[in-house]
């Protein structure tokens, strides 16, 4: 029999996500362990389960507009004569698919081997090692931990992550040794890129270059790495929940596995994996800011059903002035296109993000006039 929550009587799941996160083992610890189930708490509802055997690409191409639903975007020599060309293919995927990839970013090889390397060698440390690190305290530069909104969210996803928030009093040496410096030169080698695209996504909503860096877009970061590994359930659960990005802009870093998927019409689309490329996607706030120029769209993450893992680091863009007012530009305002989004501090649009659920509605919604 059911309660009023759908959950059969007897079963306490609070208890169980509680004990599960008191073993501070996460989600590679549970695999570790042998299962061949997963425990209820990650099990999530069919409907957000739907379309996971999902058209490619190319199926989807026969049904327009889509011709090559995620583009890539060669940024070789982008401070040349292709600059127009390159601002015209970035803003065109923005305004329509809110996500592309780069190649010739600039960023070495060898340097995107060692940071998915890093991370992989973190999370494969014995359970002892990696609880030491295990914690959800906001008020630390680091914290590692399984499902950030664990306590909050209507299913777990089946991952564990290392989540990196930059800012002035960040500490460095809370960065775990075996990750630290791969770490550092990450964030180091996508502040850059992340400068580069700010400046040609404000060219392509016809602003001057510097003006989302004006307004502190490129200062607040938050990076997470995190370790998707092998689920013995796939089909009921997933690695992460549809969601929109609640930042300005995002750089994620994939490994080859897959599993990422966008939301593209009623299809979910795979991001197939090119080497050597990053992933880019547009922010809830970048929508707003933009007036609607650009798309923040639902993404996901398949459970990964393979015995290797799947590893991605993601940098979140966000401003730095967390009391400031953001909306809509004025410059982008005009009677045909009046605002479309009402003012509101970082503060607030992030304090919405975190209570609640990962999976809930896209936050932007809240904030519409």
């Amino acid at each position: 029999m059911e309660n009023g929550r759908g959950e059969e009587e007897g079963y306490d799941r609070a208890k169980e996500v509680k004990q599960f996160d008191d073993s501070k083992i996460g989600v590679k610890g549970l695999v570790d362990s042998g299962i061949t189930s997963i425990p209820r708490f990650f099990i999530h509802p069919p409907d957000s389960l739907s379309c996971t055997a999902t058209p490619t690409a190319t199926a989807i191409a026969a049904s327009p507009p889509a011709s090559n639903p995620i583009p890539t975007v060669d940024l070789t020599d982008f401070d040349s004569d292709r600059r127009s060309i390159i601002v015209d293919q970035i803003r065109d995927a923005s305004r329509t698919l809110g996500f592309f990839q780069v190649t010739n970013h600039g960023i070495p090889s060898e340097v995107i081997d060692r940071t998915i390397a890093a991370i992989k060698g973190f999370n494969e440390q014995s359970v002892d090692i990696k609880a030491l690190h295990y914690n959800r305290d906001v008020g630390r530069s680091v914290s590692f931990s399984s499902n950030f909104d664990l306590y909050t969210s209507k299913a777990a996803n089946w991952r564990d992550t290392i989540e990196l928030r930059w800012g002035p009093n960040f500490d460095i040496s809370e960065i775990p040794e075996i990750c630290r410096s791969e770490l550092v030169e990450w964030d180091r080698q996508v502040q850059r890129l992340g400068e580069t695209l700010m400046e040609i996504l404000s060219e392509g909503l016809g602003l001057e270059g510097g003006r989302l860096k004006a307004l502190s877009c490129t200062e607040g970061k938050t990076m997470v790495a995190h370790y998707y590994p092998f689920c013995p359930q796939p089909d009921l659960t997933l690695g992460t929940s549809s969601h929109t990005d609640p930042g300005v802009l995002t750089v994620l870093l994939q490994d080859q596995i897959g599993g990422l998927q966008v939301k593209h019409g009623e299809h979910w689309v795979n991001v197939q994996p090119v080497p050597g490329a990053l992933v880019i996607n547009i922010g809830d706030i970048l929508q707003v800011i933009s007036n609607d120029g650009y798309r923040s769209v639902e993404h996901r993450v398949l459970a990964n059903h393979l015995l290797q893992p799947r590893i991605s680091i993601a940098i979140f863009f966000n401003p730095s002035k967390r009391e400031d007012l953001y909306g809509p530009l004025p410059e982008l305002i005009s009677q045909d296109k009046p605002a479309l989004y009402r003012p509101f501090t970082l503060s607030e649009f992030l304090g919405r993000f975190f209570t609640r659920g990962l999976g809930d509605k896209s936050l932007i919604s809240h904030f519409q006039l």
